[in-house]
């Protein structure tokens, strides 16, 4: 089914250029490349920084191992849901939130989303310059010691380059290069893990830093506020970007086998990674992700660091791409590849920003803390609006009838109501490291944040509530649901026939 007013497409690359669904006849029928394409957007030296967080911020190995598994296990369970929005209408999240946001109304949340991806894109591509430098210290190519902003910025612009133009020529390329690049690199990080567990002097039973070991209610405080930013907090990161891959996956293949597939490859490489890092941190409470592997690594860091720069790149590929589907979904006029590039110049801005910033660790902590606040307003919204008000058959044509359309509402204000009484919600339970992201009721409860769990329930309760009466107004203008397209080339309809029914 194309896009109302315009020509059928005659390519895949047509498909995505023009932000309309995917047709049956353009999707796939391997769920493998879901698996490889999450999967790979793990592995990257962030998650080294994830694990080695909770150590640095003064939990001890137990306690940090257990909010990543515990945590990721809930985040990534709920991100599989996002995922089989996609495969079961062929759009994209930012165009499935017009539903619950109104035609125009859905601006907002995509323009949050075409910034934030910056954000990520250029936070990615640091810890890609940390690694490089890194590696040239110890090839003796740069000095370690100092600051080498211009050699950052050229491998900066150099990296940038191949993310732009992977991103550019669409899904297929982002796929095959997740395809073929993590299975080796995953042979890589089993070397490196073995070398780590076994032959370095891992302190296993360490408890914290010497003479601040923390009890009570300072932990707890500690391993909420860690699983705000690397537990829970991270899979919720991915919602926004669940759908965008998934509308390539046929609707024939089966929801359980996408749906393991998607949440597995998120979980066991931001685990896997994140226990790595917390282990190495517990040499030194080290951060800073370069060092982390060549302290510990030595002379086994210059092959180490070769294969696992993938790791970064695949990350933003995902980046890149999100934010032109994003954008395009704000009706700006331009293609999907040009917006690719647009977005790479932008993203170099942030990434010298990035480069000349002082504490990472407080940094990332506050970026990821400061997402968790929209996304799980978000996510709660988009989860009731398709599994309860749509009942997972949404009107997928009206989802792209232009601005001024009388089957959806220009600002849907049970969505905004919802939205941001979910982000107060959040906000009253956070508790970040600077005064701005802690929350009066963190702060009474001696620093548990439990922000993303108010923010994303509260938001979900409040849309449960209001979101019903505004479809209801709507549905009386169309009142019948359509499947998402089965085929290519398949026509608008308005039969009542009944698509497959999405469960969690």
């Amino acid at each position: 089914m194309s896009a109302p007013n315009q020509s059928p497409p005659s390519s895949i690359h047509d498909v995505e250029d023009q932000l309309q669904p995917i047709p049956e006849g353009s999707r796939t029928s391997k769920v493998s490349g879901q698996f490889w394409i999450w999967c790979g957007a793990n592995i990257a030296p962030i998650n080294w920084v994830l694990g080695a967080l909770g150590v640095n911020l003064g939990l001890g190995l137990r306690d940090t191992l257990i909010v990543l598994v515990v945590g990721n296990l809930i985040g990534m369970g709920v991100f599989g849901l996002f995922v089989l929005m996609g495969q079961a209408t062929g759009v994209t999240g930012m165009v499935l939130g017009r539903g619950a946001f109104g035609r125009r109304g859905n601006y907002l949340p995509s323009a949050i989303q075409a910034v934030l991806v910056i954000g990520w894109c250029a936070v990615n591509t640091w810890i890609v310059l940390d690694l490089v430098m890194a590696l040239f210290g110890k090839l003796g190519i740069v000095d370690p010691a100092a600051d080498n902003y211009a050699a950052k910025i050229a491998v900066a612009l150099f990296i940038m380059v191949i993310q732009v133009v992977i991103s550019w020529l669409g899904y297929r390329a982002i796929a095959a290069f997740e395809r073929w690049t993590v299975p080796p690199t995953i042979a890589v990080l089993v070397l490196m893990s073995v070398f780590a567990w076994f032959f370095l002097d891992i302190d296993w039973s360490y408890a914290g830093p010497s003479g601040a070991v923390l009890t009570g209610g300072a932990r707890l405080a500690a391993m909420t506020a860690i699983m705000t930013a690397i537990g829970i907090g991270w899979g919720i990161t991915w919602f926004t970007y669940a759908a965008d891959y998934s509308r390539f996956v046929s609707v024939r293949m089966p929801r359980r086998r996408l749906y393991l597939a998607s949440t597995l490859g998120q979980f066991i490489p931001v685990v896997w990674l994140g226990v790595l890092g917390a282990t190495l941190a517990t040499k030194n409470g080290d951060v800073d992700p370069g060092q982390l592997v060549v302290q510990n690594f030595g002379a086994l860091a210059i092959p180490v660091l070769l294969l696992v720069l993938h790791g970064p790149i695949a990350t933003n590929i995902l980046n890149l791409y999100t934010f032109s589907v994003a954008a395009q979904a704000l009706d700006v006029k331009v293609s999907r590849r040009t917006l690719s590039v647009l977005v790479g110049g932008l993203t170099m801005v942030v990434v010298v920003f990035f480069i000349f910033a002082g504490d990472f660790a407080s940094v990332l902590d506050t970026w990821l803390v400061g997402l968790v606040a929209w996304i799980a307003s978000w996510g709660g919204i988009m989860l009731v609006h398709y599994y309860r008000i749509e009942r997972g058959r949404v009107q997928v044509d009206r989802l792209f009838d232009p601005v001024g359309t009388r089957r959806l509402p220009d600002v849907n204000w049970a969505g905004y109501v919802a939205f941001f009484t979910g982000i107060f919600a959040t906000w009253l339970f956070m508790y970040g490291l600077i005064p701005i992201f802690q929350g009066p009721i963190a702060v009474a409860m001696g620093g548990v944040d439990l922000s993303w769990l108010a923010g994303g329930v509260t938001s979900a309760a409040v849309y449960a509530v209001l979101g019903p009466i505004v479809a209801a107004k709507y549905d009386a203008v169309a009142p019948h649901r359509i499947p998402a397209p089965r085929s290519a080339g398949a026509a608008p309809t308005t039969s009542s026939a009944e698509a497959p029914e999405v469960v969690a």
